[in-house]
């Protein structure tokens, strides 16, 4: 049997932790360069009540979470799909995806969201397709 679908579904779910791994590498980036952070907030025509530092603190900590948690889902989803590969564990690779579609979406506050739906929608089509039995006479 063919898993197609689930594949599919894997490699985008993986594509959408890129971006979000994408955002975190660049709130890393922001906090190593807080002259950049420090001029786009003197530039503001709105005072957001925050200074500079913690700005930078912020967002280095929570780019720093979100690089490390997106990658560690994009691992777990590569695995999920080696082992669909072939056909070869369809419930391990199902379970995969839904503990990590579950988990990332929560802990990332959300930000996991579409990408923990594609996992979670492929993580359920590995559980219920099963193989087509050929009835012999």
């Amino acid at each position: 049997m063919k898993r197609t679908g689930e594949i599919i579904l894997g490699i985008i779910g993986a594509l959408f932790y890129g971006i979000l791994a994408f955002i975190g590498g660049a709130a890393m980036w922001l906090r190593n360069n807080p002259d950049l952070v420090q001029q786009a907030l003197d530039e503001s025509p709105e005072d957001l009540g925050i200074s500079a530092n913690e700005l930078i603190d912020t967002m280095g900590t929570g780019g720093t979470f979100l690089l490390v948690s997106s990658i560690i889902a994009i691992v777990l989803g590569i695995v999920a799909m080696v082992l669909l590969k072939g056909n070869k564990n369809p419930k391990v690779a199902g379970i995969i995806f839904i503990a990590t579609s579950i988990i990332f979406a929560i802990i990332t506050f959300g930000g996991g969201i579409f990408a923990g739906i594609l996992y979670l929608i492929a993580g359920i089509m590995c559980l219920v397709r099963k193989p087509k039995t050929i009835i012999e006479e």
